[in-house]
């Protein structure tokens, strides 16, 4: 059993928590992440590793309440235990040798790009960083940001928060004035990465995406995060799990991975439907 340490609601969808794992937090690094069981009947699902205390022994989690587990993991409070915690899993983001980087991160996928942005900061890398939501209600780790980025551009939908347009507006202004990055980092949803891959192509920029937002299983044995690239002209099957999650953005098929996405949108649907009234019931 794990136990939660701190929990606290990012925004109204999103919640942060800290869990006792010494084993985990002594090997984590970013960009891998963990598998977790809130309870002995629930489901497995993957979680991005989004920060780690070697010292006091915890791993940070942050995730959207999007379906029956994350719901039921939401529930839970500070002080009570989740089941498992396994890892951390899948390749850590390649630090090493960038001297200037841009991290892109949209929505969700900020938790993720955030670490990566951290630890690149604290290893004297020049940190660009565009972090982009719908709205000022959704934003999440804007301090943290700053403190991790030597410039953060800020981007909303709606023009509530920051500057009004999409993360790849501000990217391409940099480009086009002859920015130069050693790579460009983009984690999100698979759309935005896809949009950021196109903007970035055409001036031949080094450009890595996380496929996190694929993954089921987490360990390669149900294929449900399997996706199309591209390598020296043969289209190779991999998976998001095992191979990444970060792969060569130029090389993907991003079209396949989005298709593929949406073939889950009903049972997960349905599955959240049934877990919100087991709440409901357990409440009365």
């Amino acid at each position: 059993m794990y136990k939660i340490v701190t929990r606290r609601e990012l925004n109204p969808t999103v919640t942060f928590m800290s869990v006792e794992a010494p084993l985990v937090a002594k090997k984590a690094r970013p960009g891998q992440f963990i598998i977790l069981r809130v309870d002995e009947d629930g489901e497995r699902i993957p979680l991005t590793v989004a920060g780690y205390d070697r010292e006091r022994g915890t791993v940070d989690i942050i995730f959207q309440i999007v379906g029956a587990t994350t719901m039921k993991l939401n529930a839970k409070k500070q002080g009570e235990y989740i089941q498992d915690f396994v890892g951390p899993l899948g390749n850590a983001t390649e630090v090493e040798g960038v001297k200037k980087a841009c991290i892109v991160g949209g929505g969700v996928g900020c938790a993720i790009a955030y670490p990566v942005a951290k630890e690149l900061h604290d290893l004297g890398c020049e940190v660009t960083s565009i972090i982009g939501f719908r709205s000022k209600d959704l934003v999440i780790l804007e301090e943290e940001f700053g403190a991790a980025s030597d410039r953060l551009y800020r981007m909303s939908d709606d023009g509530s928060w920051g500057e009004k347009g999409v993360v790849t507006a501000p990217l391409k202004a940099l480009l086009d004035a002859g920015e130069k990055f050693d790579v460009v980092i983009a984690i999100g949803p698979v759309i935005m990465m896809k949009f950021v891959t196109e903007t970035t192509r055409p001036f031949g920029q080094k450009t890595v995406v996380s496929m996190n937002p694929i993954m089921i299983d987490g360990t390669g044995m149900c294929g449900g995060c399997r996706l199309t690239v591209n390598e020296n002209g043969k289209k190779i099957t991999k998976f998001a799990c095992v191979d990444g999650p970060d792969f060569d953005a130029f090389t993907v098929d991003f079209d396949e991975a989005m298709m593929r996405g949406r073939m889950y949108a009903d049972f997960e649907a349905h599955a959240r439907e049934e877990e919100c009234n087991l709440l409901k019931a357990e409440v009365k």
